[in-house]
């Protein structure tokens, strides 16, 4: 080859750089955020509801960055789907992949997570997830209702803003206080309803109030979702500092993780997050 046309060629360090892509670090596999009705997958708190089904919001999302785990993010059961499926979700029946993926996951636990995690990662989209104790137990779902619709799904990532708070601490179990009232339980299962209608509607005053409305739920039936002696923040006084400035707020799980906070308007600290619809 002619030298000048060597001397012409790029340098190592010249070269365009490969673009990176997230998914490189991450994984494919989706996430999905929990909103209001959280716990009424729980067959402990559904055979206690006066009016099933009671129902919860699931909502799966892209995996834009790398949630931190202990958030109630759905990460460990995205963890085992990964193990048991690489990184890609089968093309079977979702219905049958939930069963597959609890099994799964729940093997050997005493302390059983509930069906909602594996049905927010494996259906794309919005979902109400209703539960009855009187269909198997209340361990899987009765029906699930989802919503595709892309503009649906593109004002649900305007109106949500996520702020991290804290990873749960070492030695945090939620299940200490029980105080599980009939009523503040049928209250619960309503806030799931109510949160999926919202989104449909794309009412951001009626979201903000169910997932307030959810927290309160949260609070007096299980006090250690919020409060615990392993919590050194005040989860409590940050989650009321933000209801009383946006239309709502809600925890990503129990002992804190990420506050989803509910706003036409920026919120500081807070960053968006993309749903995954097909």
């Amino acid at each position: 080859m002619p030298t000048d046309k060597l001397e012409n060629r790029p340098s190592v360090n010249q070269m365009p750089p490969t673009e990176a892509k997230s998914d490189d670090i991450i994984g494919k596999l989706p996430y999905r955020m929990a909103f209001a009705g959280g716990w009424i997958d729980q067959p402990f708190i559904s055979r206690l509801n006066p009016k099933p089904p009671g129902s919860m919001v699931v909502v799966a999302i892209e995996p834009i960055c790398r949630f931190m785990d202990r958030c109630g993010m759905g990460t460990s059961t995205r963890k085992v789907a990964a193990t048991l499926w690489g990184d890609k979700i089968p093309a079977r029946p979702p219905k049958e992949l939930v069963r597959e993926l609890y099994v799964a996951e729940n093997q050997d636990r005493d302390d059983p997570s509930g069906s909602q995690d594996m049905v927010g990662l494996i259906y794309p989209g919005v979902s109400r997830i209703d539960y009855d104790f009187a269909y198997e137990r209340g361990y899987f779902p009765v029906h699930v209702e989802s919503n595709h619709d892309p503009e649906v799904a593109t004002w649900l990532e305007r109106v949500i803003h996520m702020v991290p708070i804290a990873q749960r601490p070492a030695g945090y179990h939620p299940l200490g206080e029980q105080k599980l009232d009939r009523d503040w339980i049928r209250r619960l299962g309503q806030t799931g309803k109510d949160c999926f209608e919202a989104i449909v509607a794309k009412d951001i005053t009626a979201l903000g109030a169910s997932m307030t409305e959810c927290m309160s739920c949260w609070q007096t039936i299980l006090p250690n979702t919020v409060s615990h002696p392993t919590i050194t923040i005040d989860l409590v006084g940050i989650m009321n500092f933000y209801q009383s400035r946006y239309a709502g707020a809600m925890y990503s799980g129990c002992g804190g993780g990420y506050l989803y906070v509910v706003s036409d308007e920026p919120v500081p600290g807070g960053f968006k997050v993309k749903v995954k619809n097909k």
